[in-house]
């Protein structure tokens, strides 16, 4: 089996560390003002996603989900003084499932990331 080269490992931890900016600015946002905090984390999570497959491919769209689910895991567990960033209710498992939000990035029709114009037909 071939190793991807260094560039596309590169590109790859580059999305992760992205998800994991997702997740900390979904984590801060998601309760703004509901419910539109979390529709805009959730949204950024989506835009995360496509951003990663334009980039790098569909392997980045598993990078930012990682990315975003080790952010949104080590931010919701309960801090030293007993706070906690997302709260056990309906928005905050909404925003726990929110990271398979970026799978819409990867059921998204492939053309959509071409990166040559696709051929005309000689009658048009």
């Amino acid at each position: 089996m071939d190793t991807p080269p260094a560039r596309a490992l590169a590109r790859w931890a580059g999305m992760f560390l992205v998800g994991v900016l997702v997740g900390i600015v979904g984590t801060s946002v998601h309760r703004l003002a509901r419910p539109w905090g979390l529709l805009l984390a959730l949204a950024l999570v989506l835009l995360g996603g496509v951003v990663g497959r334009a980039w790098a491919g569909a392997v980045a769209v598993l990078a930012v989900g990682l990315g975003v689910v080790t952010a949104t895991g080590v931010l919701g567990v309960q801090g030293p003084g007993g706070d906690v960033l997302i709260a056990a209710d309906g928005v905050g498992y909404v925003w726990y499932a929110g990271a398979l939000v970026v799978a819409g990035a990867y059921l998204l029709p492939r053309s959509w990331f071409r990166e040559s114009p696709p051929s005309r037909s000689p009658h048009t």
